[in-house]
């Protein structure tokens, strides 16, 4: 049996856990720039707030109905996550995890599955503030459905799903697009086809599922059926690339505006390097205008260097980076966006020694490793490069956000007695 732990509204409830004053009333999530609305309360979409939508154009809905509003703190999410995820990791003998709020759990062995489900709820509540729903179902695509049912449909936010007789009374009243690897498109064909429900689709031959859906949805309709086809995913792969990328907070013309964001960007893609124990042997820049904008001109590039050594110092990546921004930038053009992404990324430990590398290796890794320490304990750019500037007006805009509770001493919370 597989448990799926989903997060309820996990932006949104983020913001709340150091907030309570905000339970129960209405919050959304915007994203970088304060552009787009990424996350709602219950109360928020009970309002019509569209996920998606511009921000401005939910102004008034905002206003009227006195919408708390957040600009997305990616910190401290991605802290409470770990937090979650942790507690999980403790109350399973395998555990995936799916996304930033999605874990599957393997239940097999476990006699009172709905109990100890009931009780891994209650303790991710009481020791992040974070509300999780859990479904349990044969397979993780029917987990999928029996989370769904479970945040839905039930007061304690736990779904079972454990007999043919219940999987086939449920299957019949979830929509074919709400199914676990269904997309729009593939949505539009199976209702031009007459299947229109996740049980519909089951009714289907597999050579029927297999020439029209591949062999994806051949396993996706199995594991509709209860048949297993997708195993936990325990351990983590390694990252084909990593990449930094903002859009910037105000308009951007200067080179050395541009250089300060490429060198922070960077500098972020080594952090990651080194944080996942990887090296990278490409770097690669782009720099884009706003393709929205159709009264400004229009110009977008891409440069990528290959290195003779793969690296994860952020002092030579971002000498790397300022040197392909250099040869793509172009003067007179308003520039929304830039970013950098290292790719053909190894272990660090198959670094392999060049007879033209001169460098002292052990002596960057340990200003690496301090810098990164620093940076840790006293919170992220506090000791940086140089190039990466001090002023920053480049810098995405978040007028909205909400303190680093979790990874930031200064945001500490202070208690009066």
């Amino acid at each position: 049996m597989i448990a799926l732990v989903d997060c309820n509204n996990f932006y949104a409830s983020c913001e709340r856990v150091f907030q309570p004053h905000l339970e129960n009333k209405p919050i959304v999530v915007l994203s970088n720039n304060d552009g787009c609305v990424i996350a709602r309360s219950n109360e928020s979409k009970a309002l019509g707030v569209k996920m998606g939508a511009p921000a401005f154009q939910m102004k008034e809905i905002f206003d009227k109905n006195n919408v708390h509003v957040f600009s997305s703190n990616f910190a401290l999410y991605g802290d409470l996550s770990k937090r979650v995820m942790t507690i999980l990791q403790g109350e399973a003998p395998q555990i995936e995890i799916y996304s930033i709020d999605e874990a599957f759990l393997d239940f097999t062995g476990i006699i009172d599955k709905k109990k100890q489900a009931v009780d891994l709820r209650n303790k991710v509540k009481k020791w992040t503030g974070i509300p999780v729903s859990v479904g349990l179902a044969p397979t993780k695509t029917l987990a999928k459905i029996a989370n769904h049912v479970a945040k839905k449909h039930t007061k304690h936010g736990v779904f079972v799903l454990d007999n043919n007789r219940l999987i086939i009374k449920v299957l019949k009243r979830i929509p074919v697009g709400d199914v676990w690897g269904v997309g729009r498109r593939y949505a539009e064909f199976l209702s031009s086809k007459g299947i229109y429900t996740a049980y519909d689709l089951t009714l289907k031959n597999d050579h029927w599922v297999k020439r029209n859906l591949s062999i994806n949805g051949l396993r996706m309709v199995k594991e509709l059926k209860g048949i297993p086809c997708y195993a936990l995913e325990s351990s983590t792969s390694r990252k084909k690339n990593i990449c930094t990328s903002r859009s910037f907070g105000r308009k951007v013309k200067d080179f050395d505006e541009l250089k300060e964001a490429v060198a922070s960007y960077a500098t972020g893609c080594a952090m990651k390097l080194r944080k996942e124990k990887s090296l990278a042997f490409k770097v690669m820049v782009f720099l884009t205008t706003n393709p929205f904008n159709t009264s400004e001109s229009q110009y977008r590039a891409s440069q990528k260097i290959m290195l003779d050594v793969p690296t994860n110092d952020g002092v030579e990546i971002t000498k790397v980076a300022i040197s392909a921004l250099k040869k793509i930038y172009k003067s007179g053009f308003i520039y929304k966006k830039a970013g950098v992404i290292v790719s053909e990324i190894v272990p660090d430990y198959s670094r392999q020694l060049s007879l033209f590398d001169n460098r002292d290796v052990n002596k960057q890794k340990k200003l690496m490793d301090v810098m990164d320490k620093l940076n840790t304990q006293m919170g992220r750019d506090k000791v940086r490069l140089a190039v990466q500037g001090f002023d920053r007006k480049w810098r995405l805009k978040q007028e909205r956000l909400s303190p680093c509770y979790t990874t930031r001493l200064a945001d500490i919370l202070t208690v009066k007695v």
